[in-house]
């Protein structure tokens, strides 16, 4: 099960960047930052793949399994300060 969280699907390409700064914007963990003009992946361990900055990048430059870490089991395990994320629905 923690296996999922510490093999990210997240995938940027810098080439297809236009530098708009939504993906930075829209990232609850600030995994993306602006840099002279287009967005670097800076914090990527700490992407939960809500897949936001995905959905959100009008050229596509960012892909994410969206789902594989999941937001509520991140949130849930925080607030009961547990180590193993599940947000018992099954999905994780």
């Amino acid at each position: 099960m923690r296996s999922k969280y510490l093999e990210p699907t997240l995938k940027y390409d810098a080439e297809l960047c236009t530098g708009c700064g939504m993906c930075s914007t829209v990232c609850p963990h600030g995994v993306f930052a602006q840099n002279d003009g287009t967005a670097q992946l800076v914090r990527p361990a700490d992407c939960m793949e809500c897949g936001a900055c995905a959905l959100n990048c009008p050229v596509s430059a960012i892909t994410v399994d969206s789902g594989t870490g999941c937001a509520t089991a991140q949130m849930i395990a925080a607030l009961r300060r547990t180590k193993e994320p599940t947000c018992d629905c099954g999905c994780c």
